[in-house]
C-alpha cells in the first residue's frame, strides 16, 4: 500500500493554484498571453470577471494533479528535493511539452501561447513533487 500525505497534497495543490493565478496575471504573463491569442490585453481586462465556477474546477484540477504526482512520488520512493526536481522535469517533458507540441502541430496553437502554458506547467511539475517528497 502506498502512503500519500493528504496535507502535502492539499498544500501542493493550493501552491500551484496560486502560482498559476499569478502566472496568468498582469504581474507576469497576462499581457503577452493575451497578445499571443490575438486579443488586446486592456480590452480583455476591462470586461473580465473572475468566474467562480471555473476557479473551483481549476482548484479541483490542481488537487487531482497533486494527488496523482504524490502517488507516483511515493511509488518511486522519491524523498529528496533533487530527485523531485529530476522527476518533475521528466514529467514536464513527457506530458505537457509533448501535448503542447501536438497542439501547435495539429491545432495551430501559436508557439508563444504554448510557451507560456509550458512555463506554467513546468512550475507545476516542479513544485508539486518537491512539496510532496520533502513534506515530513
Amino acid at each position: 500500500m502506498v502512503h500519500v500525505n493528504y496535507v502535502a497534497v492539499l498544500v501542493a495543490a493550493i501552491a500551484v493554484f496560486v502560482l498559476g493565478w499569478l502566472w496568468y496575471s498582469p504581474l507576469l504573463f497576462y499581457k503577452p498571453w493575451m497578445r499571443a491569442r490575438g486579443m488586446d490585453p486592456a480590452v480583455a481586462m476591462a470586461g473580465a470577471k473572475m468566474p467562480g465556477g471555473k476557479l473551483v474546477v481549476e482548484l479541483l484540477r490542481c488537487i487531482v494533479l497533486a494527488y496523482v504526482i504524490a502517488r507516483l512520488v511515493a511509488l518511486l520512493g522519491i524523498s529528496s528535493w533533487m530527485g523531485a526536481v529530476h522527476f518533475g522535469f521528466l514529467l514536464w517533458i513527457g506530458f505537457p511539452v509533448i501535448l503542447l507540441i501536438g497542439s501547435m502541430l495539429w491545432e495551430n496553437t501559436p508557439p508563444k501561447v504554448a510557451a507560456i502554458h509550458a512555463g506554467d506547467w513546468l512550475v507545476k511539475m516542479l513544485v508539486i513533487p518537491i512539496i510532496v517528497s520533502v513534506w515530513p
